[in-house]
């Protein structure tokens, strides 16, 4: 299972992202608040990425992601941004410092799982499900 950390001072976004990559991707989800509490999440847990919003308070997203990137527990750990800054001149900034990619606010709940596991060359695998074989044909010719 894979295991993500998402770092949002909005409760609301990072609640709804959270339940997104738990329902649709299984992922166990780790939260923190704060780009400091997401430091110390991300030593104690070891995720397999991280999700980074960029306009926090006190330690904002560029400040975490170089103190995570600094860290040399934390380093290897690739990060993606969520971010509402969809300006192309913004973005093309965003887009150079060192994530795996810049995700935008808002989301698509539905498919926010799909584009992490994409941009992290992640394949994703349905959950087996137990049913009888003519359930899942008629399923699948729907």
């Amino acid at each position: 299972m894979r295991r993500i950390l998402i770092i949002d001072d909005e409760d609301d976004i990072r609640e709804v992202a959270a339940l997104c990559m738990e329902l649709f991707a299984q992922w166990e989800v780790i939260k923190a608040c704060s780009g400091d509490e997401g430091l110390e999440r991300a030593m104690q847990h070891k995720p397999d990425a991280i999700i980074l919003d960029m306009k926090m308070p006190h330690t904002d997203g560029r400040a975490t992601l170089a103190m995570l990137k600094a860290n040399i527990e934390t380093s290897h750990i690739p990060v993606l941004l969520l971010t509402a800054q969809a300006l192309t001149s913004e973005r093309k900034q965003l887009e150079a410092l060192p994530v795996v990619a810049v995700l935008t606010k808002p989301f698509d709940p539905k498919t926010l799982s799909d584009e992490i596991a994409h941009a992290l060359g992640w394949s994703r695998q349905l959950p087996v499900m137990s049913c009888s074989p003519v359930p899942l044909r008629l399923a699948l010719a729907v």
